[in-house]
């Protein structure tokens, strides 16, 4: 990374702690998702176990590591503690309990080697495991018919390493094993021949056989939701980091080389590469992933990629440029700094038929501090 990059990114660190620290302060209790006039809603009693119920501990703890400050850690804590009431809800256990428990339990024991942590990491870890279909994937969604039992979605690659790390806690390779074998079938069945990744793929749960693809949250059938192309690089380098495997490292390029290619000179994202022109509707949560994404990859083909991926270095190059140009849209055009106000990034879609698009969304945020926090070297990784 060239120093005109990381002057820059100093910059928007600066940002980031003087707007976070005032917002920890009076964010008291809460497990935001979005923001209504600049204000964190909270998600406590709505719904204690969605999916995005992490990332608030997750920026705390992010911030916690890179400052020192106390009040970070005290809300981390507050939101690990209650995650505690969707631990103990079966239906409320699905396939992104990465999300909330690397957020918050692995990156509480990172920081202060917390042992309840440990346990609610290995509890986790544990219904994800079992969650695993041994025709060759992990379920998705609940239900209780199994009408979803064959239903399986790209998010899921970034909830491998909870079960990588729960095989490095343990000694037990089941954990890994059954992370590998999900991870195989995303590359079959998951990813086109031009890189490109479907959100949704539907199994025979019985044979596991391919059935078909839906939508999902992107435009259609066929299209390319950029959130779920995020997952997807990010997701393969991570099953790389963790087992070394030249196939995941060989497929996140793939992937990341789709996402770079079909991002605009000017960085911004829309909510599908394949959607229409009109309405333009634009997703700052893929943005925020597909650069932190983008920057561990280049940072991983510069260390372990070299005799890997040809030309490794022109490559990781290349996603670093795509990543600035993101972050610059970013932090130029989408973001609040404004210590009075709760949300930073302001345009996020959840889903591109949604009702309501272009909104605060937590995970936004998260992944925007985490990027920027990955070029000034002050990041906790906890992946």
């Amino acid at each position: 990374m060239d120093s005109k990059a990381l002057e820059y990114a100093k910059e928007i660190s600066l940002k980031i702690k003087e707007k976070e620290l005032k917002v920890a302060g009076r964010t008291l209790n809460k497990i935001p998702y979005t923001a209504v006039d600049g204000v964190f809603d909270d998600w406590t009693f709505k719904n204690l176990c969605w999916w995005t119920n992490g990332f608030w501990g997750g920026m705390m703890w992010q911030l916690y590591g890179a400052t020192k400050e106390d009040i970070y850690k005290k809300r981390a804590m507050e939101l690990e503690d209650k995650l505690d009431g969707n631990l103990m809800n079966y239906n409320g256990m699905d396939h992104d309990s990465g999300f909330k428990w690397l957020t918050t339990s692995h990156a509480s024991m990172l920081l202060t080697d917390n042992k309840e942590s440990r346990n609610r990491l290995l509890l986790s870890a544990a219904n994800l495991a079992g969650r695993f279909n041994p025709a060759g994937f992990i379920r998705a969604w609940n239900d209780d018919k199994g009408d979803n039992a064959g239903w399986a979605i790209i998010d899921c690659l970034m909830n491998l390493p909870l079960l990588y790390i729960a095989s490095e806690l343990t000694g037990d390779p089941r954990f890994k094993k059954i992370a590998m074998i999900h991870a195989d079938t995303a590359i079959k069945h998951f990813v086109r021949e031009d890189g490109s990744a479907r959100h949704i793929v539907i199994f025979d749960p019985e044979t596991g056989d391919f059935l078909d693809e839906p939508g999902g949250q992107g435009y259609g059938k066929g299209s390319v939701w950029t959130r779920g192309q995020s997952w997807a690089l990010y997701g393969f380098t991570m099953s790389f980091l963790h087992t070394g495997q030249k196939r995941y490292l060989e497929t996140a390029v793939r992937c990341a080389d789709f996402f770079a290619k079909n991002t605009p000179q000017n960085g911004r994202i829309p909510v599908d590469f394949r959607q229409p022109a009109e309405p333009d509707y634009t997703d700052s949560c893929a943005a925020s992933i597909g650069a932190s994404g983008l920057l561990l990859l280049a940072r991983t083909l510069r260390n372990e990629g070299k005799d890997i991926i040809d030309g490794a270095e022109s490559v990781a190059d290349r996603y670093e440029e795509a990543a600035l140009r993101i972050l610059h849209y970013l932090t130029d055009n989408d973001s609040d700094f404004d210590p009075e106000t709760d949300n930073i990034l302001r345009s996020c879609t959840a889903a591109y038929h949604d009702k309501e698009h272009e909104f605060p969304i937590i995970y936004g945020d998260y992944y925007l501090i985490e990027a920027i926090f990955r070029i000034t070297g002050e990041e906790t990784y906890i992946w």
